[in-house]
């Protein structure tokens, strides 16, 4: 996904309908707004009325929150950052990704909408309850907790500078992917995934361009 300028002023135009337009932008504070509730009120709901134990119910919690970082990974290397050959698929593909590789500064879609996250979420959940029963409600709120994580990292990546040094490094590693390398480093709240399928940045290479590298880190 490669373009020939980068703007970080500025944001797409996506839809001629400003209504449509309004419906692609969002705040931060708005998706944790919508989920919050999911993340405390689900893991009860285990508890007292499903009669899960704690401990089943902290473990099923946390391996949402796990899961979530192999799905980011999956979604954002296969699916958005899918090369369609069609002129319609790569309308939908900009509109899904493009616009934000394009515009990477553009606060207002760092996180997904709030009609499209409601119809994704309900579709995961759907799909975890037909697979783990009644498990998936206490999976599933760890599982969004992954997502709200991994949504606020990126927001405040593109947003701000690092705030603690121990995080330059995903920092870095968001930005190369943006601005150097965009086939690699599809991991925002983690690199786990890309050293396992192989697609992690040779940092030792990239070394040899030190102020190259600092420069993307805080672009």
């Amino acid at each position: 996904m490669q373009f020939e300028k980068i703007y970080n002023k500025g944001q797409a135009q996506l839809f001629r309908s400003q209504y449509l337009e309004y419906l692609t932008k969002t705040h931060p504070l708005v998706i944790w707004g919508m989920y919050t509730p999911v993340l405390f009120l689900l893991p009860y709901y285990s508890v007292e009325v499903l009669q899960l134990s704690g401990l089943k119910t902290a473990l099923l919690f946390l391996s949402g929150v796990f899961f979530w970082t192999f799905t980011e990974y999956i979604l954002h290397r296969f699916a958005f950052h899918h090369h369609p050959n069609t002129e319609k698929g790569k309308k939908i593909n900009y509109i899904l990704h493009g616009n934000h590789h394009e515009y990477p500064r553009d606060k207002e879609r760092l996180f997904m909408p709030a009609v499209p996250s409601l119809i994704l979420a309900s579709a995961f959940f759907s799909v975890f309850y037909l697979v783990l029963g009644r498990h998936a409600f206490p999976f599933f709120p760890g599982f969004m907790l992954g997502y709200l994580i991994y949504g606020s990292m990126h927001y405040a990546i593109h947003a701000w500078n690092p705030p603690f040094k121990w995080m330059k490094g995903l920092w870095r590693n968001h930005h190369l992917h943006h601005y150097k390398h965009s086939d690699l480093g599809f991991g925002v709240s983690s690199t786990l995934w890309d050293h396992v399928f192989g697609t992690m940045f040779n940092l030792k290479k990239e070394k040899e361009d030190k102020e190259k590298v600092k420069d993307l880190m805080f672009k």
